[in-house]
């Protein structure tokens, strides 16, 4: 039956940016609609605005001013804010692209809470101008954090070739070393194997731990961290079974390839683990946040003013974010035992 299948939301993000061109290609001509009821919390007016800009004309878009009056057999904008004045610009940074970006962000959230869509999936924001009226987050990960009343949460970067999390996200380079705790690595490594059972389906996962320090500290040379650390978590978890190996030294760990013969890559900062996986997955990498009790993805770029409105950005990242929701769910589902 249609309404069987998963209704995925998809918030417009920053619409002077690329995310409404990644999402009219991602969804053009109703593609996924076979397999999911897509959702756009947007607004007709602009997606109207790139539709022409990108010659789209023999597919239409069914518009919705409630999630209660959605088509499964049609690709949804459910509009978020009043359109009529909004004025498209590419490429340009504007206070009113942040407020709309943030009006749909709120709306999908308040939708997710109900349940009344399964999984979102968000295009990129622009973390300054969106700032405000209950958005004061270094980004996505950590809204939807507090939003869900989540402990905690893991940035989890995944594609087929590598899956990296990172031990602190978005927070200054300085503040890194005093951030990572034996507590904080106990918790962002328990979140990682859960996550790799309950929604990639890895039954026994196994985990490499990146050191923090140049060459892992060699051996309390280059840093403490390590030794007093990082090892002793290691050492704890491996007591229990688990199949965690580490630290290893980051830029010998990619140098040689050891990725491939991991489940899943844990990092100490944001760069470690974000410049590798960009690198090797860029195009079809996708930001998962693990540990909630809710189902949020999102391609793994920004929102490359540089290139919006000109019809050339990559759909591929949107469109693998899709399908990381939409296996999520599945695998999920199975775990519970609901299927």
């Amino acid at each position: 039956m249609e309404q069987n299948k998963p209704i995925i939301g998809i918030t417009l993000g920053d619409y002077n940016g690329v995310g409404p061109e990644v999402i009219l290609k991602a969804l053009s001509g109703n593609r996924l609609s076979k397999i999911c009821t897509p959702v756009i919390y947007g607004s007709q007016r602009v997606m109207g605005f790139y539709r022409k800009t990108m010659e789209i004309k023999d597919w239409t878009l069914h518009g919705i001013q409630s999630i209660d009056q959605v088509n499964h057999k049609q690709t949804n904008v459910l509009t978020c804010w009043d359109d009529k004045q909004t004025d498209v610009e590419p490429g340009k940074v504007s206070l009113d692209a942040g407020s709309a970006a943030l009006a749909c962000l709120k709306k999908a959230t308040e939708d997710l809470k109900a349940g009344k869509i399964h999984a979102v999936v968000t295009a990129p924001i622009n973390k300054h101008n969106i700032q405000g009226d209950g958005f004061d987050f270094p980004g996505h990960t950590e809204f939807f954090t507090e939003a869900f009343d989540a402990k905690d949460s893991l940035m989890f970067l995944v594609s087929e070739q590598l899956r990296v999390g990172v031990a602190t996200g978005h927070i200054p380079l300085a503040k890194v070393s005093s951030a990572i705790t034996q507590e904080v690595l106990s918790q962002k490594i328990s979140m990682m194997m859960t996550s790799l059972k309950q929604d990639f389906g890895i039954q026994k996962p196994r985990i490499a731990v990146l050191g923090l320090n140049p060459h892992a500290g060699e051996n309390g040379l280059l840093g403490n961290e390590e030794i007093e650390i990082i090892q002793p978590v290691l050492d704890g978890l491996k007591k229990k079974g688990n199949l965690v190996f580490g630290p290893f030294s980051a830029d010998g760990f990619f140098g040689t390839m050891q990725h491939k013969t991991y489940d899943a890559v844990l990092a100490m900062y944001h760069d470690q683990g974000l410049i590798p996986f960009k690198y090797i997955a860029f195009e079809t990498g996708v930001n998962f946040t693990a540990g909630l009790s809710v189902v949020r993805t999102s391609p793994d770029h920004g929102t490359a003013y540089n290139i919006a409105g000109k019809g050339i950005a990559d759909e591929n990242s949107m469109v693998q974010a899709i399908f990381a929701a939409l296996e999520v769910l599945k695998h999920r589902k199975e775990s519970s035992g609901t299927v």
